[in-house]
């Protein structure tokens, strides 16, 4: 179970948005647009075809380690922290000197893995919140907060699960907190 750990936590670590502009584009992201590497920024300063490629394989970032954890026959708690490893070797990779994403693709493709009903649900308030404000950090945050509400719903007594969802949410919202506070200011950007 640990090595399972460590390795969702290395493969979650992929650089994606870095190494794609870096090899395609000759440039380093962290050097241009908001100096995120992920889906976002790739897709501001590289366009949407890369983009869309950083999205998909951080996405796979997160769901493939919680697929191959739920076919070991984990718990849902041990799956979920393999989930967890993931998002934090994506937030704190060693490739990039333990800088990484805002975690929130990688953050979905756990939530697919785990529950794909949690999933569509994150999705369609991400989708409204982002079709009527244009903001993308607003839907990712509030498509968190409907998976720990999901989870103390469908959880219902199992406290570790309810912890993990927790520690994952609060993760996520404190690797925005730079977005937070351009959107309480009026300065965040919009897509």
């Amino acid at each position: 179970m640990i090595l399972e750990y460590a390795i969702a936590f290395l493969i979650g670590s992929i650089p994606t948005a870095y190494w794609y502009a870096r090899y395609f584009h000759k440039l380093d992201i962290r050097q241009h647009g908001s100096g995120n590497i992920g889906a976002t920024n790739s897709l501001r300063v590289l366009g949407k075809k890369a983009g869309a490629i950083v999205l998909i394989i951080d996405l796979l970032k997160g769901l493939i380690p919680v697929l191959i954890a739920k076919k070991l026959g984990f718990t849902p708690e041990s799956t979920l922290l393999v989930g967890l490893f993931a998002i934090m070797g994506h937030l704190f990779s060693p490739f990039v000197g333990f800088k990484g994403g805002k975690g929130i693709a990688t953050a979905f493709g756990v939530i697919i893995g785990f529950s794909p009903q949690a999933a569509l649900l994150c999705a369609a308030v991400f989708g409204l919140v982002f079709y009527f404000t244009r903001y993308v950090s607003l839907g990712s945050i509030l498509g968190v907060f409907v998976f720990l509400i999901f989870t103390l719903v469908q959880f219902q007594g199992n406290l570790t699960v309810q912890l993990i969802a927790g520690g994952l949410t609060v993760l996520l919202v404190f690797s925005h907190r730079e977005n937070i506070k351009r959107l309480l200011s009026g300065t965040e950007s919009k897509v």
